[in-house]
C-alpha cells in the first residue's frame, strides 16, 4: 500500500505545512552546495583548459572517449543522420507528427517588429546567431526535449542550432534532424554546459543554452548565466492534480506515477476535497506499481515527495494550486474547463479527464520546457520568444532634436550627468563647445559642477 503524506488543511497544524509543500525546494542544502562547488570546478577547468579539460571529465564521470579519428566528441552528421534512419517506423512517425504539432502550435508566437513617430522609433527581432540544446541521457532518453527546443530555436530563425547529449541514441538524432539541428556533440553533465558557454577548440560557443538535465547540469547552467543566457534553472519536475468524485482513480494514480517516474526527486501531489478518493487514488497507486518499469524510482518520489492535500472546495484548492504555481496543473474535476479560466500560476494547465499530462509532454504542441520549484508564479513556457533579442533604433532629425533638446538635458542636470546634457546642447548651439549662441546658457551651465557630475556618474555606474 502506497500512503501519501496526507496534509489537511483544517487541522491545527494544516495551514503551516501547506506553507512548507509550497516552498518545496527553498533553501540551500549541504548536498546543493557540494553539486554547486563540483559544477563550478568542471566549469573553471574547462574555461582554463578546453577541449583537453573537457576530455578528462567526459572519460572521468560518463566513461565516454572522443572519436580517435578526430580526437572530437562531434558526430558526424552523415553518421547521425545514418543512425536516425534505423528508427522504428512507428516511432518515426510518432517523432514526425509530434515535431509538426509543435511547430503549429509555436509558429504565431513569432514576434513581430513594430514602428512609431512615422519609422523614427522602432524595434527590431533579431534571431539569436547561436544556440545550445541539451538533452539528457541518463536514466531516461528524451527525443521529446530535442524537439521541444530545437523546432522553436529553428522557427525563430536562430543560425547555428548545436546539440549536445551524453547518450545519443537513434531517437535522439532523428528528433535532431527533424527539430534542425546543425551539429550535434555526445557530451553531457556540466562539461557539455561549460563547453557551449566558453567554447573550446571543437565546440562552438552559444548565445543561450536551453534544455533540461540533472542537478549538476542545472547547477552549471546557474553558473554561467551572464556568459551566456539560459532559459531556466530547472528543478526536479512536479504535478498538481486537483481531484473531486468525478476523477477515475486508476486515471490519476497513473498521472501521478506518470511525473514519479521521472526521478526520485519528483514532486507528485495530489489534491482533493474528500478524503475517499485520495484512499481509491492510493489503492491504484499500490496496484499500478506492481509491473512499473520504474517502479523503484516511482516508489522513492511518491514516498519521498509524494503528498496528498485535503481541502474544503474546489476554490480552496485552486488556491492552493496558485500558491504551488505547479509545473503542469491537472483538472481532473466537473466544470475543468470554468475552474482553468481561473488559473494564473502554472506552466502547462491539463483540463478535464482525457487531458493527461502526457499528452503536453510528447504530441499536444505545447512546450514541455516549463517553469518548475515555484518559478512559474513569473516564468512562461519555452517559446520562439526566447530565441530572438530586441534592438530598439532611434533616427531623429535636427527639428525632433531641437523640440525635445531642453527636456534631455534638464532631466541629465537632475541627475549630475553634465556630459549627456552638452551633448545635445552642443548640437544645438551651432559651436564646439557650450558657448554663446542658442542653447549656449544652457550648454555651458552643465559643465559647471565637473566634481559633482563625477560623483553622481560613479554612483549610477552600471545604469547606462
Amino acid at each position: 500500500m502506497i500512503a501519501l503524506r496526507r496534509i489537511r488543511a483544517a487541522d491545527p497544524d494544516g495551514p503551516a505545512a501547506l506553507r512548507e509543500l509550497c516552498r518545496r525546494g527553498a533553501g540551500a542544502t549541504a548536498a546543493a552546495d557540494e553539486v554547486e562547488a563540483t559544477a563550478r570546478g568542471i566549469l573553471d577547468d574547462v574555461r582554463a583548459r578546453g577541449d583537453q579539460a573537457v576530455r578528462e571529465h567526459a572519460e572521468r564521470l560518463d566513461r565516454r572517449s572522443p572519436d580517435p579519428a578526430t580526437g572530437s566528441y562531434e558526430i558526424p552528421p552523415e553518421r547521425w543522420r545514418a543512425a536516425a534512419d534505423q528508427v522504428a517506423p512507428e516511432v518515426a512517425r510518432a517523432l514526425e507528427r509530434a515535431a509538426e504539432r509543435i511547430a503549429a502550435f509555436h509558429d504565431p508566437q513569432r514576434p513581430a517588429p513594430y514602428s512609431i513617430e512615422e519609422g523614427t522609433l522602432s524595434l527590431r527581432v533579431v534571431p539569436l546567431a547561436r544556440v545550445g540544446l541539451y538533452a539528457p541521457g541518463g536514466t531516461a532518453r528524451y527525443p521529446s526535449s530535442v524537439l521541444m527546443t530545437g523546432v522553436p530555436a529553428r522557427l525563430a530563425g536562430v543560425g547555428e542550432i548545436v546539440l549536445v547529449t551524453p547518450g545519443a541514441s537513434p531517437e535522439t538524432l532523428l528528433a535532431a534532424r527533424l527539430a534542425g539541428v546543425t551539429r550535434v556533440f555526445e557530451l553531457g553533465g556540466a562539461q557539455a554546459i561549460a563547453a557551449l558557454a566558453y567554447g573550446t577548440e571543437t565546440v562552438p560557443r552559444v548565445d543561450k543554452i536551453v534544455g533540461p538535465g540533472n542537478q549538476w547540469v542545472a547547477a552549471a547552467k546557474r553558473l554561467v548565466y551572464g556568459e551566456v543566457d539560459i532559459d531556466s534553472v530547472a528543478g526536479p519536475s512536479e504535478v498538481m492534480i486537483i481531484a473531486d468524485g468525478s476523477a477515475e482513480p486508476a486515471w490519476i494514480a497513473a498521472d501521478l506515477l506518470a511525473q514519479a517516474e521521472h526521478d526520485t526527486a519528483a514532486h507528485p501531489v495530489l489534491v482533493v476535497t474528500d478524503e475517499a478518493v485520495a484512499a481509491a487514488v492510493e489503492r491504484e497507486l499500490a496496484r499500478q506499481l506492481a509491473d512499473l518499469p520504474r517502479a523503484g524510482i516511482a516508489r522513492a518520489a511518491l514516498e519521498g515527495n509524494g503528498a496528498c492535500a485535503v481541502v474544503a472546495s474546489l476554490d480552496d484548492a485552486l488556491a492552493l494550486a496558485e500558491e504551488y504555481a505547479p509545473e503542469h496543473l491537472e483538472l481532473a474535476v466537473e466544470g475543468a474547463a470554468e475552474l482553468a479560466a481561473r488559473v494564473r500560476r502554472a506552466g502547462a494547465v491539463f483540463v478535464g479527464a482525457y487531458s493527461p499530462e502526457a499528452a503536453g509532454d510528447y504530441l499536444a504542441g505545447p512546450n514541455h520546457v516549463l517553469p518548475t520549484a515555484g518559478c512559474a508564479r513569473y516564468a512562461s513556457p519555452l517559446g520562439v520568444y526566447d530565441f530572438v533579442k530586441h534592438v530598439s533604433v532611434i533616427r531623429w532629425d535636427r527639428e525632433q532634436l531641437e523640440e525635445a533638446w531642453r527636456d534631455i538635458a534638464a532631466l541629465a542636470e537632475v541627475e549630475g550627468l553634465s556630459a549627456h546634457a552638452r551633448s545635445v546642447a552642443i548640437r544645438m548651439s551651432g559651436g564646439e563647445g557650450g558657448g554663446e549662441g542658442e542653447g549656449g546658457d544652457e550648454g555651458g551651465g552643465a559643465g559647471d559642477d565637473a566634481g559633482r557630475g563625477e560623483a553622481a556618474g560613479e554612483r549610477r555606474r552600471g545604469r547606462r
